[in-house]
């Protein structure tokens, strides 16, 4: 028999240890001053002080974790169709989530939770920007057959979900185990080293200038402009040492984003549920989620180069958040895919694999208003500080050089592949110089349109769209201003008319 919902029920009993680690953590977040000042005056400090000082903080916690285990009970209310969650100490909260507003139901597990043999189990709905309900400690087999319940949103008579609740729990079991979608390991390592160069690359460039930064305020001395170390490395070989050391840079950003992709989506699988994907991944940090169609709002497919000879890609879903923040959070990624799995992937959310249709492409003016703003603007500066700055750095002018013709050539791409295709069933925007995005979205799904023409483009009849989602806004700039309004006609009507449940 499946679990009765319809009772109050308290987490796992090992759950104390994952609400005592997790307090923990907290606690030392919060003090983490006093830590420091301990550590560095440890021997100052009486032993007896601190052994009896470190046992009453970890009483204290213990007591704490036990309280919040004690007061969280959940249970589903048939007669509302809510889930009531109810927590805390001295101040009880009690949370009540219409099922029907339910978004997501993740399945999670972090390193703690995996040495304890638990789950934990997150709620989401769309419209708000933080997980409504959230269990720190539960089985797997209970956390699949309350997600299972908690996402069976059609009126159905409870008498028959309860009877069918071993079935159903049974079906979910077997359709986990049996992904059809699996991203190899390989696939990941051809995703590592090919994506993310440019956060991976200011990731490290942060830590390196917070790294100087803390040996100046330690030391005293600018590393950066230490006048020895003329000491350490000859004139001539100036130009060789930064080769060397941009060399190691690069080296350093790819094994980074290699080591993050690997730890982050370890063991990718993708299987079917009731119509659903349901996915899972991760080496430490475990994470179950599932996707359901009607709810995805919109899919991007990123390929640059390399990875377009190497037949992978990175698929990404947007379903309703609660803003923009909350929206990167929930972004689900599926990295690795090669063509064939994105068209299964594809087909199974829409029905029908997204083609591109009639082509609107921006004006010329796009590219030279980008130009102006990235190399024109800059230039500008430059000039009014370049007696300044020369004096200082005698080969700035090379540098401003290859600037401009970096930042050319990538504004260039950009133009050359924005472009706006449209046909009866999708909207695929197309942009990116080197990072070649698709985002797709259906005019089902669109909330509001919004369209703009400045008064010296009417005459040229160029304008901008821009196309208003749950899942976030897509743009649209200076294209052919009668055909955008001749397809925003049609969408309007086609969300007046739309009976979709994407909510």
């Amino acid at each position: 028999m499946g679990a009765d919902f319809n009772q109050p029920q308290r987490q796992s009993i090992v759950g104390i240890f994952v609400l005592f680690f997790y307090s923990l953590q907290q606690y030392a977040k919060a003090f983490w001053p006093i830590l420091v000042i301990w550590i560095f005056r440890f021997d100052e400090i009486n032993t007896i002080y601190l052994v009896v000082g470190i046992f009453g903080v970890f009483a204290v916690i213990g007591i704490i974790s036990y309280l919040k285990y004690l007061n969280f009970t959940f249970y589903i209310d048939p007669e509302n169709d809510e889930f009531i969650i109810t927590e805390g100490i001295f101040n009880k909260t009690k949370t009540a989530i219409q099922l029907y507003k339910i978004q997501q139901v993740n399945i999670n597990q972090s390193l703690i939770q995996r040495l304890v043999g638990v789950y934990e189990l997150a709620v989401d709905t769309a419209g708000s920007n933080k997980k409504e309900g959230n269990i720190k400690a539960i089985s797997h087999e209970l956390a699949l057959d309350l997600k299972s319940r908690l996402l069976e949103n059609e009126k159905t008579d409870h008498i028959d979900k309860a009877i069918n609740s071993d079935e159903l729990l049974n079906q979910e079991l077997i359709e986990a185990e049996t992904p059809f979608i699996k991203i190899s390991f390989l696939s990941l390592l051809k995703i590592g080293i090919t994506s993310n160069y440019v956060r991976s690359f200011f990731v490290l460039l942060a830590f390196f200038i917070s790294l100087f930064d803390h040996i100046k305020q330690i030391t005293g001395r600018d590393v950066l402009h230490d006048e020895n170390i003329e000491n350490y490395v000859d004139k001539s070989q100036v130009a060789t040492a930064f080769l060397i050391l941009f060399i190691i840079f690069f080296l350093t950003v790819i094994i980074i984003n290699l080591v993050r992709t690997i730890f982050t989506y370890f063991d990718y699988k993708i299987a079917r549920q009731k119509g659903s994907l349901l996915l899972s991944y991760g080496l430490l940090n475990t994470k179950s989620t599932i996707i359901k169609p009607e709810k995805v709002q919109i899919i991007s497919i990123t390929q640059n180069f390399f990875q377009k000879r190497m037949n992978v890609l990175q698929l990404k879903i947007k379903q309703a958040t609660g803003g923009d923040e909350e929206g990167k959070k929930q972004l689900i990624e599926i990295p690795g895919c090669n063509q064939t799995e994105k068209d299964a992937i594809l087909k199974l959310l829409f029905q029908k694999i997204p083609e591109k249709g009639f082509m609107l492409k921006p004006n010329f003016r796009k590219l030279g208003f980008s130009i102006f703003l990235t190399i024109g603007l800059p230039l500008i500066g430059f000039f009014f500080l370049r007696s300044v700055v020369i004096v200082q750095l005698p080969l700035i002018d090379y540098f401003v050089l290859l600037f401009v013709i970096f930042i050319g050539i990538v504004q260039f791409f950009i133009f050359k592949n924005n472009r706006l295709y449209i046909n009866d069933d999708f909207i695929i925007l197309q942009g990116g110089a080197w990072d070649v995005t698709n985002k797709i979205i259906m005019p089902s799904k669109i909330q509001a349109i919004t369209t703009s023409q400045l008064f010296w483009h009417k005459n040229i009849n160029i304008g901008s769209l821009t196309l208003h989602t749950a899942g976030g806004n897509i743009s649209f700039q200076l294209g052919n201003f009668t055909a955008i309004k001749q397809y925003v006609n049609l969408w309007l009507y086609e969300m007046e008319t739309s009976d979709s449940n994407w909510m």
